[in-house]
């Protein structure tokens, strides 16, 4: 019995130093926060003019670097998009000529009209 009143009471203990940890670190972070602001309030007109003017000039360095990648990647598009295109154009060249050699050896097509018609639009 006595064990379990010295356990509740140190479980007790222990929920009341949580508590007061708890209640440390929002004091902390409360005091941090003022402290942030308070830097900001004491800064003059002419560094925040220049803070400002950092930023801006951090932006358009970024807008600039974006417009340039996708410069890059539109051009990248363009030379993959015709080197694909040229590859398929010329497998289709290369299929259209071996059929057509293979319809002129074919010795029952020979002398043919269809073969003729057919060979002269190749």
């Amino acid at each position: 019995m006595e064990k379990d009143q010295n356990q509740n009471n140190t479980d007790k203990a222990s929920e009341k130093d949580q508590k007061d940890l708890n209640q440390d670190q929002k004091t902390e972070n409360l005091e941090t926060n003022n402290k942030e602001q308070n830097q900001e309030q004491e800064k003059t007109p002419e560094e925040k003019i220049l803070e400002l003017e950092d930023k801006l000039a951090r932006s358009f360095a970024e807008m600039e670097n974006q417009r340039r990648r996708f410069e890059k990647e539109k051009e990248d598009a363009f030379e993959y998009g015709g080197f694909s295109f040229a590859r398929e154009a010329l497998n289709l060249i290369d299929n259209l000529e071996r059929s057509k050699q293979i319809l002129l050896n074919d010795e029952s097509l020979k002398d043919t009209e269809a073969l003729k018609k057919n060979t002269r639009t190749f």
